[in-house]
């Protein structure tokens, strides 16, 4: 079994929690400093072996979605994607519980969530305040179907790293059969367990361990050439 690509044919996973084994209660925020630092280098490997998976089955998936997208629309796409992503979601980016980044090199989004409500301990189950949360999202991808989506779960470094590395892919699982269950094509969607692997913040401290509790999710424009 590859435990970084919980893989189903050309499918995947959409969205969740990468919450830890001591994932309850956290509360701390994100600063703009902080969500900027997950589009650099931490997720550099993750996202180049996401588009490498892409580009296999390139045509296919150009034909799933009815034709890519070409020159200056790739921008103006994305932009406004970015944009009523922001609208929908602004009372949980209000709440630190949620960031969105646009990159400029390649016009993908990041949408970067913390451990404060996907989530109980040691659970794979959604907790019911999230499922708004995924609604907000699932509605902004249907309504912009030439894009994919990488969903990559991260914990901290408490327990084994095993372990961190199954529960990080089953809360991804539990994130695509929800978005599934809304109508996104799952030729759109894949997911990936990082487990604690990629810590963007110091583990040895509970403010760090509770960044590092994190989901990644990348938003890509599917393109014609």
């Amino acid at each position: 079994m590859n435990t970084s690509l919980i893989a189903m044919p050309l499918t995947a996973i959409l969205l969740l929690s990468a919450c830890t084994t001591t994932d309850l209660g956290d509360s701390r925020s994100m600063t703009k400093t902080e969500t900027g630092a997950i589009i650099g280098t931490v997720s550099g490997a993750a996202l180049g072996a996401i588009i490498n998976h892409k580009n296999r089955g390139k045509g296919a998936l150009i034909g799933a979605v009815g034709g890519g997208l070409a020159g200056t629309a790739v921008g103006y796409y994305m932009d406004n994607q970015a944009k009523d992503l922001e609208r929908q979601l602004q009372p949980e980016i209000q709440r630190g519980e949620i960031s969105i980044e646009k990159r400029a090199s390649d016009n993908a989004l990041l949408v970067s969530m913390t451990s404060t409500t996907g989530f109980d301990n040691l659970s794979t189950e959604l907790k019911p305040g999230y499922i708004t949360t995924l609604n907000k999202i699932s509605r902004v991808l249907n309504q912009y179907g030439k894009t994919t989506v990488s969903v990559i779960g991260h914990t901290d470094s408490i327990g084994t790293h095993a372990d961190n590395q199954i529960l990080s892919e089953r809360r991804a699982q539990s994130a695509l059969d929800y978005f599934a269950s809304q109508n996104v094509n799952p030729l759109r969607l894949e997911s990936y367990g990082r487990g604690e692997t990629e810590p963007r913040a110091d583990n040895n401290t509970e403010a760090g361990r509770q960044l590092n509790r994190r989901v990644e999710l990348w938003i890509l424009p599917v393109v014609a050439s």
